[in-house]
């Protein structure tokens, strides 16, 4: 996305409900078990989910008791989730796992042995971006359409008259105008909401022009011929009922809203070896501190890699002309040596051998809160900042 000009440009996001989402949920949640047991495991976990049905895929290297445990607490993640519906149940959805073990072919790229590094766990381009659009350095749409589906979930679980008859799925869209390259104000909102059946599309409008409200500045109201809830006048089944999930099918969703570059590769289920993963994570860390160094207002930063080699094979910087005379190309290399960007150096840096991948699964892995009792989100600390001031003034 351009930082100039006059423009309208739109985001969606999707609930944890959403069955795409469900997927990524529980192929985190097999991720996260693995990981409890071994911080070495190895997981590269597919969800398929449908009508009363999930199925688990993939390839997995850790202790075999693990496996045992899969299926109740894939039944405990979709409880959480909030389903229990005809066609989607926690407690008689029939899950089948078809895990097996690691290629040899690929783990010998991956493992270190006594004479080199640990290699990637694939080749492949990871992108990272932070802007100053909003106080958490992500943009604005992307961050306004995911708070406005944090809150219907937070009305649904914690017992808010005004979460009653909501369900599970949703998805939301939010549209901003740009002047002079800076939000300025809403055109436009779209949520769709699964509801019980013979709920008023009145009160769940009403209900959601509040969230709505809420949640943008003031004076951004969206105009109300250009708010749309449930446009096609009913949304009661939906989750894997209504539509089948699979992992890793909202990368966008999941990243930047559209408003940066994406290498492809999706997240959840894999294990920090996968620098699909673990590499995008250092992306957003590095250009998130360059932010909120002060040293540009947009960063966008393009890590590479070969399966099995240690190292990047290329740092790229780009600050949109936001850079105050800073050399994007020193500033690669100045990253570069700021953190170690092997696979095993940002293991290590972000401690991502753990089991902190769940809470990622639903409404972004970018931009959100760390929490301190779990030690998650590192990748969102700001703990480079005055390094890389003194390290460019050196």
């Amino acid at each position: 996305m351009r930082n100039h000009g006059d423009f309208l440009f739109t985001s969606e996001s999707v609930s944890e409900g959403h069955p795409d989402k469900v997927a990524d949920r529980i192929s985190d949640t097999v991720l996260d078990a693995y990981l409890e047991a071994d911080p070495e495991a190895r997981v590269a976990c597919e969800t398929l989910v449908t009508t009363n049905r999930v199925i688990l895929a993939g390839e997995v290297r850790g202790p075999e008791a693990v496996e045992d445990t899969l299926i109740d607490r894939v039944r405990e993640a979709i409880k959480d989730i909030g389903y229990d519906q005809a066609g989607f149940s926690w407690k008689t959805a029939d899950i089948t796992s078809y895990l097996h073990a690691q290629s040899a072919d690929i783990a010998q790229g991956v493992d270190s042995g006594s004479d080199k590094d640990e290699g990637a766990g694939d080749q492949g381009i990871m992108f990272g971006f932070a802007t100053r659009e909003t106080e958490n350095l992500m943009p604005a749409p992307l961050f306004y359409a995911q708070t406005i589906l944090e809150r219907i979930r937070d009305y649904r679980k914690n017992g808010d008259a005004r979460g009653a008859g909501l369900l599970p799925d949703a998805k939301s869209q939010v549209t901003l105008r740009y002047v002079d390259g800076k939000p300025v104000g809403v055109t436009s909102v779209v949520i769709s909401t699964q509801h019980a059946e013979g709920m008023s599309q009145n009160t769940i409008r009403e209900t959601l022009r509040g969230v709505v409200n809420d949640v943008l500045p003031n004076g951004w109201s969206c105009p109300e011929d250009e708010f749309y809830v449930n446009p096609t006048g009913n949304f009661v089944i939906g989750g894997p009922d209504g539509d089948a999930g699979l992992t890793g099918r909202k990368i966008i969703v999941d990243t930047y809203g559209g408003a940066a570059p994406h290498g492809g590769g999706a997240f959840s289920g894999k294990d920090p070896t996968k620098v699909d993963r673990s590499a995008a994570y250092a992306a957003r860390y590095l250009a998130k501190n360059v932010v909120a160094a002060g040293l540009a207002d947009r960063c966008t930063i393009q890590l590479s890699y070969a399966i099995g080699v240690s190292k990047p094979l290329s740092v790229y910087v780009d600050l949109d002309g936001t850079g105050k005379d800073i050399d994007e190309a020193r500033l690669g290399l100045l990253l570069n040596e700021v953190v170690d960007l092997s696979p095993r150096g940002i293991r290590k840096h972000l401690r991502l051998n753990r089991p902190i991948y769940v809470p990622t699964s639903a409404y972004g892995h970018f931009g959100r809160v760390p929490n301190e009792a779990l030690d998650n989100f590192t990748w969102e600390k700001t703990d480079l900042v005055d390094t890389l001031r003194n390290a460019l003034n050196r």
